[in-house]
């Protein structure tokens, strides 16, 4: 638990935050998959209204200590919740951060229900910052679970979701997200051809926005 409580906040996220506060003007976010508040912490020192959502207790405890200490209790909210059954009204959110928690989604029945809930409470216009596993994490010949078209067990032995990019943004068109014009989808750790695979998930890192 301690790593999770010391990790530093994602830079780009950050930055991204910091422009979208001063762009948008609104001032709520969802962090979904909050854990221990890497993020929402900093968020809500930023000045954002901040409701994380988390399904381990642990994670939301550890995230608590941290909200105390900061005295960021009017700020930041912990909420624990399934990413597929947010509590929270329709339109509710002006940016909501996927940072790490679709990728979990056990099928893709799972993964498309917890975009619409997510499309659901975001309000139009609403910005998502995506951080979820590429299929560029297998080889070209790694095949997806029977009936499953993104849905992969050789990472870890539980079933997990690796989307391609063209997969990622027709996914997140479905529920009305568009990638943000000029802004290209950052993929990380994708070895060279003809190189040794390093073990560690390729990750792509995107922003989009809700139309409307």
């Amino acid at each position: 638990m301690a790593g999770f409580t010391k990790s530093p906040p994602n830079a780009i996220l950050m930055q991204f935050a910091e422009q979208e506060r001063r762009r948008a003007g609104g001032p709520r976010v969802l962090d979904l998959g909050c854990g221990a508040g890497r993020n929402a912490v900093p968020l809500a020192r930023l000045g954002w209204h901040v409701v994380g959502v988390d399904l381990s207790w642990p994670m939301l405890c550890a995230a608590a200590e941290r909200v105390r200490a900061e005295s960021l209790g009017d700020r930041l909210r912990l909420v624990l919740a399934p990413m597929g059954r947010i509590p929270a009204p329709d339109d509710s959110f002006d940016f909501v951060i996927a940072h790490g928690i679709w990728n979990l989604a056990r099928s893709s029945a799972e993964f498309r229900g917890a975009l619409r809930e997510m499309a659901r409470v975001a309000r139009p216009g609403a910005a998502l910052f995506v951080f979820t596993f590429s299929r560029h994490t297998f080889p070209p010949e790694t095949e997806p679970s029977p009936g499953e078209p993104f849905v992969f067990t050789q990472f870890s032995g539980e079933p997990q979701c690796f989307l391609t990019e063209a997969q990622l943004v027709e996914e997140l068109g479905l529920v009305s997200f568009v990638q943000e014009p000029g802004v290209p989808i950052r993929e990380y750790n994708r070895p060279d051809p003809g190189a040794l695979r390093s073990g560690a998930p390729v990750i792509y890192e995107g922003i989009f926005r809700r139309e409307g």
